[in-house]
């Protein structure tokens, strides 16, 4: 976002998605992440495949205005790391198809043979490893190497990360990794091709789980700590040649990767190069020029909303504009740690007060974002979310003051911290907020930096933006992250980022968790929604869709509906690889 006025962006906004989307009101509601719901009329390329079959060969530039947050399959939990990391660098046990809409939701076996098989009331799952998987050094891949990533997910100095295995793992309390040369029962290696999990209640959907990058394989032998964030040894069909951080990432072909071993990933290009620390709006404008070595591109973060005319109007650009639902809702995250947000009355007096229409302008417009309404996306709630507390778009900034009033706080100043990229919505947020007498000091961080900021406690605004998507289709994956005070950690917080505690709350978590029923547990999950919205811990405000501009010379792109609409680059490559450069 420029410094240029909401206003004045709005305007421009407005014109070109008039242009671009004509006949559409708004967005059709659903979402891709479970093959659910229509396609948005208004979206570019919708469950498309763009370019058609890759070529083999070549080099795939990647432009990114960031580097990775965490690399290391252990502290890999944002998107789009996780589908970067899972499909070019390291194998999990069970992984998704690489297809676009429904079938990309549906489980496939990866380093396993099958999708595990369950015994003991769903209490013990089991997985065989297939053969002949190797390492970039021509090393097997064993069972015990996956025991040991799993276990590193326990260590405190490695943040960040998935922490299924500590609520799903038997005998975890108190456990912090293998670091100090302390292993866990609960994951049992007979020999080096079969891996056991002993869970402290049934999980039905633990196939799912195991498509996590916590449950790739890291050797021992291959420990390094922190440092193996730089340098992830490789299971997958690239290796890292060179990682200069913050500027550049080199991948090139693991020779010992095995194509008959691999059914999903089809690794056409010879070389993925990585080019950080770009301005979005330069990355934008390069890949809608598509000169030379930018005709072999795509982009890494999300096309910025003030490119939109550019793109839009143009059917020629716009063909080459990915925007799959990222299934995922974006919130406004109140500290309810402190004052003034450990006033119920003050929360629910920003549901009211925020103008989520004017953040949907901010965030490229009815093309690629809707207001959201409550917390579970529409792929966990029925295809559509609820409307429990019926606030209009624009807000009601008379109910606001009236609420602030109640809570005698009828002038508030507060701070918020968003993404560099996210400015323009902070100040949509600001600027709408101030109606009802809000001041809004905004702090802009770096991407890179961003979830490791908000996710110390000790450096925790009164606000944060950012969203949370399910990693499959169960509310299990969404609620107990956002909202059980249970998952709060001092360092690599996640998910909860508004410290949200709440005794009824937890209890009820629990209650689903324990639910044989999946529909009954599903409904549950919508109810429990409902109740959060009462509470108001932090403010709904966008489902969005993930706006990414390709190359004239890419083929074989679409945004993959479990990854938040990201490139698959499981399947992605070049129409010409003697064209790419590098």
């Amino acid at each position: 976002m420029t410094k240029r006025t909401q206003l004045a962006l709005a305007t421009a906004l407005v014109a070109a998605l008039a242009v671009g989307a004509s006949g559409c009101s708004g967005t059709t509601k659903g979402s891709a992440g479970a093959g659910a719901g229509a396609a948005n009329p208004a979206a570019a390329n919708d469950g498309k495949i763009l370019g058609g079959t890759p070529v083999k060969g070549g080099t795939l530039t990647v432009l990114s205005n960031q580097d990775f947050a965490h690399l290391d399959p252990a502290r890999n939990w944002t998107m789009p790391t996780m589908d970067f990391g899972t499909r070019l660098l390291y194998r999990t046990l069970v992984t998704f198809k690489a297809e676009p809409g429904k079938a990309g939701s549906e489980l496939v076996p990866d380093l396993a043979t099958d999708l595990g098989t369950p015994s003991n009331g769903g209490r013990t799952w089991t997985f065989t490893l297939k053969e002949g998987v190797k390492y970039e050094d021509g090393t097997p891949v064993r069972a015990q190497d996956i025991k040991y990533n799993v276990e590193r997910s326990f260590a405190p100095d490695l943040t960040g990360g998935p922490d299924y295995a500590a609520q799903y793992l038997a005998g975890t309390e108190g456990y912090k990794g293998p670091l100090q040369g302390q292993h866990l029962d609960s994951v049992k290696t007979p020999d080096d091709r079969t891996i056991v999990f002993e869970l402290k209640r049934p999980v039905a959907e633990f196939s799912a789980t195991a498509t996590l990058p916590t449950f790739a394989p890291v050797p021992q032998s291959q420990e390094k700590g922190t440092q193996y964030d730089a340098r992830p040894f490789s299971s997958g069909p690239y290796k890292i040649e060179s990682y200069d951080r913050d500027k550049k990432l080199v991948l090139v072909r693991n020779e010992h990767w095995d194509p008959g071993t691999d059914t999903v990933r089809k690794a056409y290009p010879d070389k993925f190069v990585v080019v950080m620390g770009l301005k979005g709006g330069q990355i934008d404008d390069r890949i809608i020029a598509g000169e030379g070595a930018d005709a072999s591109t795509v982009q890494y973060s999300d096309m910025r909303p003030e490119s939109a005319p550019k793109v839009l109007p143009k059917p020629e650009v716009k063909a080459r504009l990915l925007a799959e639902s990222q299934g995922c809702t974006e919130m406004l995250h109140l500290n309810n740690s402190r004052a003034p947000f450990d006033d119920p009355k003050v929360r629910q007096a920003m549901q009211y007060a925020v103008d989520k229409e004017a953040v949907v302008t901010a965030g490229g417009g009815p093309a690629l974002n809707e207001v959201a309404t409550a917390y579970l996306p529409p792929a966990l709630s029925g295809g559509k979310q609820a409307d429990t507390l019926k606030i209009p778009p624009a807000g009601d900034p008379a109910k606001a003051k009236e609420l602030l009033k109640a809570a005698g706080k009828e002038t508030l100043k507060v701070s918020l911290s968003v993404s560099t990229g996210d400015k323009g919505k902070a100040e949509a947020i600001q600027q709408g907020l101030s109606r009802a007498g809000i001041e809004v000091v905004i702090d802009t961080v770096d991407p890179g930096a961003y979830y490791d900021v908000i996710g110390d406690l000790s450096t925790t605004p009164d606000m944060t933006l950012s969203g949370w998507c399910p990693d499959y289709p169960s509310g299990s994956t969404w609620i107990p992250f956002v909202f059980d005070g249970r998952t709060i950690k001092e360092k690599g917080n996640q998910g909860n980022y508004s410290q949200f505690r709440d005794e009824e709350v937890m209890k009820r978590i629990d209650e689903i968790n324990a639910m044989a029923d999946a529909q009954q547990a599903n409904q549950a999950w919508i109810d429990l929604d409902a109740a959060l919205m009462a509470k108001s811990p932090n403010v709904p405000l966008l489902l969005e869709r993930k706006p990414l501009l390709i190359g004239t010379n890419i083929a074989g792109a679409f945004g993959h509906p479990v990854w938040t609409g990201t490139i698959d680059y499981a399947t992605v490559g070049l129409k010409d690889p003697s064209k790419s450069q590098g």
